[in-house]
């Protein structure tokens, strides 16, 4: 199975340019899965309804989420009532939605878990520990397909490594998301687990992570009126390519990917 998993998109920059590279990828049948992120869809905070409905046109199989699906809770019902499209399992068990997914591609069936770090980030949503709440689905999961892939989405790099190895050979692919700066850490375990510690954003570059600088800057300086604004420039697509042996839901190969508006 190859399996390409986009990083967290940005507001309308990163939506239009994952509108054009997922057509072509779709058109030239480049990977037999296509994950995205998409908590930050829209406008750079949150995601709503009509803007997981265009990923999925656009040809993204599976969307996973995190922590600013909160910016929008007015959407959340209609959002996660959209096929394969999930947030994280440790939320509490009230909240909409649903943590984890199974695909069947070309005779493959394959498993999309979301997972939530708890290290450094906000207290809304509610969750629990990571860890636990894997280890109590993880064989209910396994029962279903060897091929497992995970988005870890949190800031704390430690977080990540730790449950890179705590999963270690028990999933196919950890790949980690939040941080919006892409890692070079790329790696398939000797057990079998590509990881990367986190796969970056698909939105403008020319900015503080998605946002125009300045805002940013003058909240650090102290000025806590100004509004975050989404920025505009320098696009681009950040993503890892895996491919995974569907037999035996090893991970075979890993390799990042940046790619231009104007490539």
């Amino acid at each position: 199975m190859k399996v390409l998993f986009i990083g967290d998109v940005v507001g309308k920059p990163g939506m239009e340019l994952v509108s054009k590279l997922v057509f072509r990828y779709k058109r030239d049948n480049e990977y037999d899965l296509i994950c995205i992120n998409g908590e930050n869809s829209a406008g750079g905070f949150g995601i709503t309804k009509k803007g997981a409905l265009k990923l999925k046109r656009y040809g993204c199989d599976v969307i996973t989420t995190g922590n600013h699906i909160i910016d929008r809770k007015e959407e959340l019902e209609g959002v996660f009532m959209i096929e394969n499209v999930i947030r994280p399992m440790n939320y509490e068990p009230s909240f909409p939605g649903k943590g984890w997914t199974v695909v069947k591609k070309d005779g493959m069936e394959c498993a999309i878990v979301n997972l939530q770090g708890t290290v450094f980030m906000p207290d809304e949503p509610k969750s629990t520990s990571p860890f636990t709440v894997i280890s109590e689905n993880l064989e209910e999961i396994q029962d279903m397909t060897p091929i497992i892939i995970v988005d870890m989405h949190a800031e704390a790099t430690a977080e990540k490594i730790a449950m890179r190895y705590f999963l270690d050979g028990k999933v196919s692919a950890l790949i980690g998301t939040h941080t919006h700066v892409q890692t070079a850490d790329e790696s398939i375990t000797e057990k079998g687990t590509a990881y990367i510690t986190d796969v970056g954003m698909t939105g403008p570059f020319d900015s503080i992570i998605g946002m125009h600088p300045q805002p940013i800057i003058s909240k650090f300086l102290g000025n806590t009126n100004e509004q975050f604004k989404l920025a505009k420039k320098d696009v681009r697509m950040n993503a890892v390519a895996f491919e995974i042996n569907d037999k035996t839901g090893r991970a075979t190969s890993i390799r990042r990917i940046q790619i231009a508006e104007d490539t």
